[in-house]
């Protein structure tokens, strides 16, 4: 996929059908979207493009990391993605100049498919409606997609951040259409894992929403290759330490490998167990030997 940060090396696409939107999490709804996007671009022989912002336009933490968000909407199949800073200037613009310099300038759109909830332009008040109007004018027809519902309530990147930060891992999962997973670097820690017996990879996330504390069965994506793994998340209870910071460290199972300072994007399976502090280091490393084994289980 090609990414662009910003307009200025942006050419005119063929054919061009853009989706927009901050695609925060890539959910059901979102997906739904991109796969559409992806089938009529290739139905006319044309381009599929995506619009996305960053940050967030409502100043809410993100679900995923930009970095983790493109990944997943280059998984779907898009062509091209445009990821627009969005600052003050771009927040003023008329939502009418948004569409005609912009979409209809700038990408060439011919196609433009949005959620019914998406809004853009100065005190958002660009919408379909708009859309619709200046369709005509400008040579593209314009798609919106109704908003995915979970019973009662909206499939939503918030709703989702709740579900994954509270450990509901199975019901966010569902909404989500995959695996919850966070992408992160791989950073140096203590080494207490190693001093355990049980080497760990220290994680420093992306901005991404962080499961509940605990212990997971999870598996690695590494370099384009999947391994089995354990994941702790928690503040070490049972180690005394000055700060009290979550921890995220990840043992992938019969691996060793110096991978620091690499991408390591972890996919939660399930929960083996809550964060709780034991009498010593040694009952620590009992209960990780016991942990390994039932997430050895889990993957057979």
């Amino acid at each position: 996929m090609n990414i662009y940060y910003g307009l200025s090396k942006v050419k005119k696409f063929n054919k061009a059908v853009v989706a927009l939107g901050v695609f925060d999490g890539v959910h059901l709804g979102h997906r739904r979207i991109l796969q559409a996007l992806v089938r009529k671009a290739k139905e006319i022989k044309g381009t599929s493009v995506v619009v996305t912002f960053w940050p967030h336009p409502q100043r809410e933490s993100s679900l995923y990391s930009l970095e983790h968000r493109l990944r997943l909407i280059e998984e779907v199949g898009v062509q091209n993605c445009i990821v627009l800073q969005f600052n003050a200037r771009l927040s003023n613009i008329l939502a009418g100049d948004f569409i005609s310099k912009i979409l209809a300038g700038s990408l060439g759109a011919r196609f433009i498919y949005i959620g019914e909830n998406f809004r853009f332009g100065r005190n958002a008040s660009g919408d379909s409606r708009l859309l619709r109007l200046f369709s005509k004018a400008h040579g593209f027809s314009v798609r919106v997609f109704k908003v995915i519902r979970s019973g009662a309530r909206p499939v939503s990147s918030t709703l989702i951040r709740g579900l994954v930060s509270s450990g509901r891992i199975r019901q966010a999962e569902k909404l989500l259409g995959r695996k919850v997973s966070v992408l992160g670097t791989v950073i140096r820690g203590t080494a207490l894992g190693r001093i355990l017996g049980f080497p760990t990879a220290n994680i420093d996330p992306h901005h991404e929403v962080i499961p509940a504390s605990g212990i997971y069965a999870v598996r690695v994506m590494l370099s384009g290759r999947r391994y089995p793994g354990l994941c702790y998340i928690g503040r070490r209870p049972t180690v005394k330490s000055k700060t009290k910071r979550i921890n995220i460290e990840v043992h992938i199972l019969n691996f060793r490998r110096d991978i620091y300072g690499e991408f390591l994007e972890i996919h939660f399976i399930k929960k083996i167990r809550a964060d709780r502090k034991f009498p010593s280091l040694t009952a620590l490393a009992g209960q990780i030997s016991k942990d390994i084994a039932l997430a050895r289980k889990i993957f057979h």
